[in-house]
């Protein structure tokens, strides 16, 4: 799916090194399809032992239904570095995470599944974490973040990754819309190397 424009409200997880077995624990590794993870997703901090949800916790809250941004604490994504952290992220409808920094290893699995990482400085992410439920409008064209009291702040994306949410491929797909040129490309090489022998 295309990432080019966002405006959602936010939901604030404030929590700061969130490891990837707080996002989805262990107990899920073992869905090899994306089916199902968004209901695992912060299981143990969102639920009781008897399954019914935790009151207090954000996502549970009435306000955050249908928030599709969330604003973490600093190094979320920490620990190891399972893929299915942005699934479960991506099947409960999220499209970005905003905080301060990234673990690298989430960070790079969040951009392959269509999930956006977005850094901000400290006093940008202490304003977010102050307004749970606010609107901002994230623009991956111009890489720019709109906070709820207008001031807009860009944010740092490589151009790979960005041109791939923007067309809404992974690295396969965007190594598949690019078949014509590989094939003019190995023509070429073929030919050069019949007229060498």
């Amino acid at each position: 799916m295309k990432f080019t424009t966002l405006e959602s409200k936010t939901v604030v997880v404030p929590s700061e090194n969130v490891d990837t077995d707080q996002i989805i624990p262990a107990r899920y590794l073992k869905a090899v399809t994306k089916d199902g993870l968004g209901d695992g997703l912060f299981r143990d901090w969102r639920f009781n032992e008897d399954g019914t949800p935790k009151p207090d916790f954000p996502l549970n809250k009435p306000e955050s239904k249908g928030a599709q941004v969330l604003v973490a604490g600093d190094n979320f994504g920490c620990g190891s570095s399972r893929e299915h952290a942005p699934w479960a992220l991506t099947q409960y409808g999220f499209k970005a995470v905003i905080s301060t920094s990234f673990a690298d290893i989430f960070k790079g699995n969040s951009l392959k599944n269509g999930l956006l990482p977005v850094i901000v400085p400290e006093d940008v992410h202490k304003e977010l974490l102050a307004s749970s439920g606010a609107n901002v409008k994230i623009d991956l064209k111009s890489r720019t973040l709109t906070l709820p009291s207008g001031k807009s702040v860009e944010f740092p994306i490589d151009p790979f990754s960005q041109q791939c949410l923007l067309d809404g491929v992974d690295e396969l797909g965007y190594m598949l819309a690019q078949d014509a040129a590989i094939k003019a490309f190995e023509a070429k090489r073929v030919g050069s190397v019949n007229t060498l022998q």
